[in-house]
């Protein structure tokens, strides 16, 4: 089974399988908790550290612009400019349209509305045409499932969610999507984690994930200045 690694120092090797490390390529993860515990931080550090890899990702920022995005990967030294040049990077941006903010799309970004789900959905299918041209094993963040929740109703949010999953996993995509505990009723919560093959769950302290292959543990985790780093951890 090919593996796609994480980038974060400690959880690919928990989440090792034979002689692989991190993710089974090709399969959905959804990292969830409460607020301001590492869950874009998460994202930030998944997407860059394919990149510089050389793998593709298509990412699709709902929490904040492509210029407040590009300044908080800058914050922990990720550089996504280059990235962006070499066309590795497409950015579909569903928030700054809603803020008044006038963008215009290029070769690898697309401005989107957050209370369209339809328009979102034909956007990501650009994306993910662009970003597979590049290379059929490329990856896909969606960075929140929060906000959406907040400007459309539930049923809506999660018809769109099962399609995104369904075409990202059809083009060989390697799926991370993060979300606010809370924000959703309890029965849309169990949705959202019945239709991954992984989950993580941040509590500010520990990262207790559960993956597509009966594996399950925790460890605990600190945010640096270089993103999230685990510390000791254990498998269940």
């Amino acid at each position: 089974m090919s593996m796609v690694e994480t980038g974060i120092p400690g959880l690919d090797e928990l989440l090792s399988l034979n002689d692989g490390e991190g993710f089974p390529q090709n399969t959905t993860t959804l990292v969830y908790g409460p607020p301001k515990v590492g869950k874009s931080i998460f994202s930030y550090q998944f997407a860059y550290h394919g990149l510089d890899l050389k793998e593709p990702c298509l990412y699709i920022t709902t929490d904040d612009g492509i210029k407040q995005l590009i300044q908080n990967m800058m914050d922990f030294g990720w550089f996504l400019q280059g990235f962006i040049d070499e066309e590795l990077l497409y950015v579909i941006d569903s928030i700054s349209s809603l803020s008044g903010v006038r963008m215009e799309n290029t070769a690898t970004y697309a401005s989107s509305k957050i209370n369209d789900p339809t328009d979102l959905m034909v956007k990501v299918g650009l994306g993910t045409r662009f970003v597979f041209k590049k290379s059929n094993e490329f990856r896909s963040v969606f960075d929140s499932l929060t906000t959406p929740f907040v400007f459309n109703p539930e049923p809506m949010v999660v018809r769109f969610l099962k399609t995104y999953l369904r075409r990202l996993k059809e083009a060989g995509a390697t799926v991370l999507v993060n979300y606010t505990e809370g924000v959703a009723s309890p029965g849309t919560e169990r949705i959202l984690k019945s239709i991954v093959d992984n989950v993580i769950m941040l509590d500010g302290s520990y990262m207790t994930f559960k993956s597509s292959y009966d594996l399950m543990g925790t460890a605990k985790y600190d945010i640096t200045d270089q993103g999230i780093v685990l510390g000791e951890g254990e498998i269940l």
